[in-house]
């Protein structure tokens, strides 16, 4: 599956830069494009200078805006973001035409952190402009979702969450939701967790589009997953989990493969699935999805008929209503990994959370704007026998 990636504000240019560097691994590691174009989108200039992978020429890292925000960004309110992506729209529409192969592409991914100002603002007028001008290929948004100590310590983060979720899942084909807050590593320097968090939302992806383009027949699974089993899974609230499990490089031969040997590979199988599912890029109860998939990814000795059928069995006894598509890709060395999607959720209890706290967060604005109000008029009454110097 061929994507083109597009990142809204300093998260979403951060991770679709994270894309960026993922392509280049497949183009020189597989000889695979699995995106025809990586774009930022900005209103401060300084946070698009800090990318690494991202073609620097201002067709691939785009400013928006700079009139109203002097290339300083919207301080986090994103109904200017929003106002800015109205716009400027055509300016990013004209930039994705730059791509050299964007005719081959199967789908868009829109990337935004939904706290922010730009991205949270900008993210849903982007996607509903795309679907007008290019009606035949889903657009799918990839939002994420703030960290604990900024939705307690910031009154305006869970607000934008709420008006971004709600604004992006009326317009986007599906909404993929990652929580910050799963991928924290309490031993990390802050620069370095939040590098190692952008790079763990996007591993999932990497054999996932990669299964799909493979050019040679030794790689090409038994049962092949493509970009029609995703756009046919991909639909609403949805999630991802990514679980892995390591392999022995060398076996020594001993006198034939026994039960002991095969019973290995089948339970290293359903480790890493165990895994991909306990770690869901948001807490959620599985047993809500409608629609999933999983692809199997290993050295292709090391996947066999018992296992696809165990994994199978696992995955619907956990999600008992949902239609499962699956494929496998025999293509690691050294490891064998599982990812997974789970979508069409008929309940996500994070995002019913943001929406009654929002609600409350409007009534006390209100009350607190007019107490402000009350008082200034207090301030002006008092002052209104003396004279005035203008």
């Amino acid at each position: 599956m061929k994507l083109v990636v597009i990142g809204f504000g300093q998260c979403g240019s951060r991770i679709a830069d994270e894309f960026a560097r993922l392509n280049k691994r497949a183009r020189s590691t597989r000889r695979i494009e699995i995106t025809t174009g990586a774009f930022a989108i900005n209103t401060d200039a300084a946070d698009l200078s800090g990318l690494s992978h991202i073609k620097p020429d201002y067709q691939h890292r785009i400013l928006i805006g700079g009139r109203k925000t002097g290339g300083h960004g919207v301080g986090k309110i994103n109904e200017l973001g929003a106002e800015i992506a109205k716009e400027d729209a055509d300016k990013v529409i004209d930039a994705i035409r730059t791509a050299p192969h964007f005719f081959e592409s199967d789908a868009f991914l829109l990337i935004a952190g939904a706290a922010g100002g730009t991205g949270s603002g900008s993210i849903p007028i982007m996607t509903q402009y795309i679907k007008e001008r290019y009606m035949d290929k889903p657009v799918y948004n990839l939002i994420i979702l703030p960290f604990e100590h900024e939705e307690t310590s910031e009154e305006r983060t869970i607000y934008n969450s709420a008006t971004c979720l709600k604004s992006a899942n009326s317009v986007a084909d599906a909404v993929i939701l990652i929580d910050n807050q799963r991928y924290v590593r309490k031993d990390f320097s802050l620069r370095n967790n939040l590098a190692q968090i952008n790079a763990l939302i996007v591993e999932p992806f990497y054999n996932l589009l990669c299964a799909g383009e493979e050019k040679k027949r030794k790689y090409i699974g038994s049962k092949l997953l493509d970009a029609g089993d995703i756009i046919q899974t991909l639909v609403g609230w949805t999630v991802m989990g990514y679980g892995k499990s390591q392999l022995p490089l060398f076996r020594f031969p001993c006198g034939g493969r026994n039960f002991r040997g095969k019973s290995t590979e089948t339970h290293k199988g359903i480790q890493a699935m165990d895994e991909a599912i306990s770690e869901l890029s948001l807490r959620c109860n599985p047993a809500d999805s409608h629609r999933a998939l999983y692809l199997l990814s290993a050295p292709a000795k090391e996947m066999n008929m018992d296992m696809v059928k165990e994994l199978g069995n696992y995955l619907k006894d956990v999600l008992p209503e949902a239609v499962i598509r699956n494929g496998d890709y025999p293509r690691e060395k050294g490891l064998m990994d599982i990812t997974v999607i789970l979508s069409e959720l008929s309940e996500v209890e994070k995002v019913r959370n943001y929406y009654i706290k929002s609600t409350t967060f409007l009534h006390e604005i209100k009350e607190r704007e007019e107490d402000i109000g009350r008082k200034i008029e207090g301030v002006e009454e008092s002052a209104k026998d003396l004279p005035s110097l203008l």
